[in-house]
């Protein structure tokens, strides 16, 4: 089924950290499958800036809660719960914290814009701070529209970023996309590259996705340090929907600190231009 939602081209952004410049604001409805804008990626069609406070607005993100099978299929320790979601002072906070519920011995939070905003190419720009505790596995992601239908990896996956757990990668994100590479269940992670930071958890730093009929790239702080070339192949030519989170432990998460009490994903906005 195809979705529509109103739309506001509403700002033009102007600098990392910079508050973007209105332009005369445009209000249509359009079709996730047709990219809107220049073509170019440089004309904002979607954004999030986190200026109110609360909840995340539900007009665009569905909060996700509990467990999921097999811990989100990645052996994950924690239980999502809407209250690990908060709006305050102009940024999204994501706490993870080490706190009994549902049979689980930590809680964090989870959120998608699935339904609300699914959209086909374009460059993802989101603003944030990452967690600095070991066994925390915060990421910034897209999925496959098709995911309720097809299934993973059939509906494809794009990381604009994760960082691993472990104190020594805290340095680390990591940029990949995951696909059915043949007939048979086959997930691939084609060419994983990292990009060694500074500070990830005390400075804010810019994570970009730019993404075109032919190509996806990965970056951080306008440095692109991965690409990969797609074809008809891969499930790349449909809409994707945004996915924010913190995991605890699991795959990438490794072991959690014992002492680990309690720490923080921060964005300060999520921005689409096409």
């Amino acid at each position: 089924m195809r979705l529509s939602f109103p739309l506001l081209i509403f700002f033009l952004l102007i600098g990392c950290g910079d508050d973007p410049q209105p332009v005369s604001p445009i209000e249509q409805t359009i079709d996730p499958e047709t990219p809107v804008g220049s073509g170019n990626n440089d004309v904002l069609v979607w954004f999030e800036e986190f200026d109110y406070n609360g909840a995340p607005d539900p007009s665009k993100w569905t909060i996700e809660t509990g467990n999921g099978d097999w811990g989100w299929g990645n052996g994950e320790d924690q239980y999502y719960r809407a209250q690990n979601l908060e709006v305050s002072d102009g940024t999204l906070k994501i706490t993870a914290k080490r706190e009994n519920f549902g049979g689980f011995e930590y809680t964090s939070g989870r959120m998608k814009t699935q339904g609300n905003f699914n959209f086909k190419y374009g460059k993802a720009e989101i603003r944030a701070k990452l967690p600095a505790t070991q066994g925390t596995w915060p990421a910034i992601w897209l999925l496959g529209s098709s995911h309720s239908t097809l299934g993973w990896p059939f509906c494809g996956e794009i990381d604009i970023m994760e960082q691993r757990g472990q104190l020594n990668d805290k340095s680390y994100v990591l940029g990949t996309v995951h696909w059915n590479n043949g007939s048979e269940y086959n997930p691939a992670s084609y060419s994983l590259n990292s990009q060694n930071i500074e500070n990830l958890s005390t400075e804010w730093h810019l994570f970009t996705m730019d993404w075109t009929e032919d190509r996806i790239k990965i970056g951080v702080d306008n440095n692109y340090y991965y690409q990969i070339n797609t074809n008809n192949s891969m499930p790349f030519f449909d809409p994707f929907f945004f996915i924010v989170n913190v995991a605890i432990g699991g795959t990438l998460g490794g072991n959690i600190d014992p002492n680990f009490s309690q720490d923080i994903m921060e964005i300060d906005y999520i921005r689409v231009y096409q």
